[in-house]
Formats: C-alpha cells, structure tokens, sequence
C-alpha cells in the first residue's frame, strides 16, 4: 500500500532564515504519527507546506502514491487532508452547523438552505459520536468542544489526513482523553493523523511513531517501542535534556502576597472575570495557579502586579495594603513579574540587551544617578554578567531584542526580574514558546528563588509545569479558585475535574464513596 503522505526533499527558505533543508517525511495509514522539535525547528513550515499554505522551494509531494502540487488550501482539501490549527479557525457568532458547512454550504437558489445544513451537521455528529447541538453558537461553547467543531469542519469534507497542530493546549485531562479516543478510532480505520504537540509524554501515549526535526532539518524518524520521552528530547536538543526539575521539600515562611476577595466585572458583558478570589504566597514557596485559559487567570495577574485595578477586594504586600498601587510602586516594593506576553510587556524588541535588562529600574542606582543621567558602563556591566549567569545567546549586550529567539528573549526577562533583588516573583506562562532546554533552565532558576525565600506566583496553562514546579496548586474557573491542592495529592484527574468546574469538596465526596462502595 502506498504511503498516505511522502514529502521528499522538501526545501523552504526566508530572509535570512532556512526553514526546511531537504526535509524528507512519511506518513503511513492507519497510523498517529507525532511531528515534534523545538521551535523553529521547522515543523510547522512543513505541514503548512502539506496544506498548501505555502509553497516550497524544492521538493514533492506525494498523497497515496500521485504525486500532487499543493497552490492553496483547497488543493489540500481536495486530496483529502485537513488541518486542525492550535488556535480556531471558528465565526463565534455562528452556529455548530454553520461553521460546519462554511465554503461548502447547501443552497436551495440564491439562499443557504439552513435544513440541509443542519441535518449534514447532525448526521457527521452523530456519526463521529461527538456531544455537540447542531444549533448552539460557538461562542457558547467551552474550549473541548469548539475543538471538536473544528475536527468536524475537516471530517465534514471528508478528510482522511488530519493534521493536529498542539491539540491539547486548551484541553482538560479528561477533553485529552476523549480526543485521544477519538484519534485512535479514525486511525484504525483506516485514516491518518499527524501529532504536531511539546508535550512528549503525549507524544509517547498516542503516536505509533515519531519524527524529529531540528534546525530545519529532519533528525530521524523513531518507533514508540524503541524509545522513550528522555531519547526524544535529546534528539530534538541536540544534548541530554532533564525532563523533571529536582527540588526538595519547601519552608514556607511569612506570607508576602495575598489578595483577599478580588472581583473585577468584564467592561462590556458585565459577566465576572474575577469572582471572590482569595490566595496567599508565602516566602520560600511556590502557588502555582492552574486552569484553562481564559478562566480570570491573566486578569489575576494584572491586578496583582499593579497592571488593572480591581473593582473590589484588596491586595496586600508583607502585611500592608497596596490595593490600586501602580506597577512602579509594586515593583519598588519587591514584587518582580515575568509577563505572559513577553513581546508585548516583557520586553522593548528595538532595544538592545543591555537597554532591555535594566527595564523597570532604569531610573535608579546604579544605572542612573539623581540627577536622571544613565550611566552607561553600569548598564553594559550589568547586562554582561546577567548574560553570562543566565546564559543568554548571542552573549553580546548590543543584541536586539528583536533578534533573540523565544528562549533567549525568556532568559533574559527571567534574569532581570529576579537579579534586582525582589520579595515576591509573579511568573506567567514563564515558558510558553520556549524551546525544551531553555525551559529546563528557566525550571531551575524559579525553584532556586524558592529556596532563597522568595514568594512565587506561578501562572501555567501547562498542567505538567505546575504538578511539577509548585508546593500548591489553585485552580481556576470562570474566575473563581476551585480548590487548592497540595502537590503530593495533585493527579491530572483531580485537577482536570477542578478545571472543568467540580468543587474540590465534591470531587473529595466522590472519590470517599468510590472507596467505601
């Protein structure tokens, strides 16, 4: 039987950048097969190559043993192959069934015919078994089943290639399981799936084989019986890779961050974003806050950080209240934050290195004097030695910001913000988009300010970051804490269930009856 896909010898170059250099991929039916590499790795150019986003240098493309030219996405629908992108490609004001049948709606004359469409809707849902109304919008819809809206849209015209671009980032344990099902059925049908993911333990539960790129080139191409998470990350590093940060027990001190009571109401929907939050950090551990995105979590941060003011509650800093301060006062105060957007609030891209280090604390001493004037050898000095402490790449301190990779450009905020000394670290998604040695690093710099008695704060939408980094664990939805864990009783299914809305006092009940039945 011919492959599903055969990519050979595929090329794509930029400005200044080799995307993919001779890049060779086999893709068989009836298979998961998982396309990994850090980023910049060049995985996505390659699937987006595959559907007809873009077109290659060099290279072919064969689709069941024809050889085919993929000019646009259509092309690529054509032969069968759909693609479901990490982030939705979904009209929220339309209906399941409208965006099913959207760019390929049943007419009756000039006019959609809305019974066709809703009857093709309920007939691929039902065929598929997904839990979803035909006639529900979809910006009424948690996170789980707008992906599965998304799967249907490439089902409904008759994918047989799916292409999963990190299809459990916004998912539950519980929503990964299911989608996870679900890919094993398509697969031993016949179909086949590529697993674009980060999460390598993913990785090792669903994908029959797995092919490693790095550096724009292709690595090599391994069974799942033949390896092991650590093998894959040193294949996609180029070195042996910790995949677990070791930390020892913590010692909480004094409490040096608390909000008590915070609520804030969305400015136009009047729905609460955050709803009665209450949490404390104390010295010498790490909370980490846990929960699908858009669940309150990067408005929490803002308002502990001086970002957006609360409309009630109060914050407060080593017992005193600093409700409504602003970020610089904050700051001066010995709170430290490493923002989630780190090009939008981390970092000044047109600056250089140098410049981007002393962000925040340009005014004072020893960067300037009273008078207001920069010093500029302190400045350099300063940076140089961040650099090389927190080994920063390019280590030159006249680098753009604009030239750092995600990984650099992180090591770099994650140096200045706890270099200067602070009390309480409020770290956001300190890892979102950065490569796996670099997250190993970042891992080990949060678990020492730990133990050198700082509060941290850590805010993750990745479920393996917080189970492993904090000392307890909050988690939110629809802006309200669910519960709080400690890190020995946190399991993926307990703090799926506190992600999907069950109260923390139920899941207890349950699991307490389960035992005694």
């Amino acid at each position: 039987m011919p492959a599903a896909v055969r990519m050979q010898g595929i090329s794509k170059r930029f400005p200044l950048v080799v995307a993919n250099e001779r890049v060779d991929y086999e893709l068989e039916w009836g298979e998961v097969h998982a396309l990994i590499g850090e980023n910049g790795a060049g995985k996505s150019t390659l699937m987006k190559i595959l559907y007809g986003l873009q077109p290659p240098d060099e290279g072919t493309i064969e689709v069941d043993g024809r050889e085919v030219v993929m000019n646009s996405a259509r092309d690529a629908i054509a032969q069968g192959i759909g693609m479901v992108h990490q982030h939705f490609m979904l009209v929220e004001t339309l209906t399941v069934a409208e965006n099913l049948v959207l760019g390929a709606e049943p007419r009756r004359g000039p006019t959609l015919d809305i019974a066709t469409a809703r009857r093709k809707a309920r007939e691929i849902i039902e065929r598929f078994g997904f839990d979803l109304d035909p006639d529900a919008r979809i910006d009424e819809l948690p996170v789980g089943l707008q992906q599965q809206v998304e799967i249907l849209k490439a089902l409904f015209r008759d994918a047989r290639i799916l292409i999963m671009d990190e299809p459990t980032a916004v998912l539950t344990p519980q929503e990964t399981r299911r989608l996870f099902e679900f890919l094993r059925g398509y697969a031993a049908d016949g179909h086949a799936v590529v697993f674009i993911s980060h999460k390598l333990d993913e990785v090792m539960e669903i994908c029959d084989r797995m092919s490693v790129m790095r550096d724009g080139r292709m690595v090599g191409t391994v069974e799942r019986a033949d390896t092991d998470t650590r093998r894959l990350a040193s294949m996609m590093v180029g070195r042996e890779v910790l995949l677990r940060v070791t930390k020892g027990t913590a010692q909480p001190g004094d409490v040096l961050l608390e909000a008590r009571d915070l609520r804030l109401r969305h400015p136009v929907k009047h729905r609460p974003i955050l709803d009665g939050v209450s949490l404390t950090v104390r010295a010498g551990e790490i909370v980490g806050v846990a929960g699908i995105e858009g669940n309150g979590q990067t408005e929490l941060v803002e308002v502990l950080t001086g970002l957006r003011a609360a409309d009630g509650g109060s914050v407060w800093l080593a017992g005193e209240d600093v409700s409504g301060a602003s970020a610089r006062v904050l700051r001066e105060s010995g709170v430290s934050h490493v923002p989630e957007d780190r090009n939008e609030r981390g970092l000044v891209r047109p600056y250089t290195a140098a410049w981007n280090a002393i962000l925040g604390d340009h005014h004072r001493p020893p960067y300037a004097n009273r008078a207001g004037l920069l010093d500029l050898t302190a400045i350099d000095g300063h940076a140089r030695a961040i650099i090389e402490d927190y080994d920063v790449r390019p280590r030159a301190t006249d680098v753009l910001a604009s030239a750092y990779s995600g990984g650099n450009a992180q090591k770099l905020i994650i140096a200045r913000e706890l270099e200067r000394s602070p009390r309480v670290l409020v770290a956001a998604q300190p890892t979102r988009g950065v490569d796996i040695g670099a997250i190993e690093f970042i891992h080990r710099q949060i678990v020492r300010a730990r133990d050198e008695g700082l509060g941290v704060l850590l805010v993750s939408a990745d479920l393996n970051e917080v189970m492993s980094l904090a000392d307890r664990i909050l988690v939110m939805f629809e802006g309200r804490i669910m519960g709080e864990l400690v890190q020995a009783e946190a399991t993926a299914e307990t703090l799926g269930m506190l992600m999907a809305g069950s109260p923390l006092e139920s899941i207890r009940a349950d699991a307490g009856a389960a035992a005694t039945a």
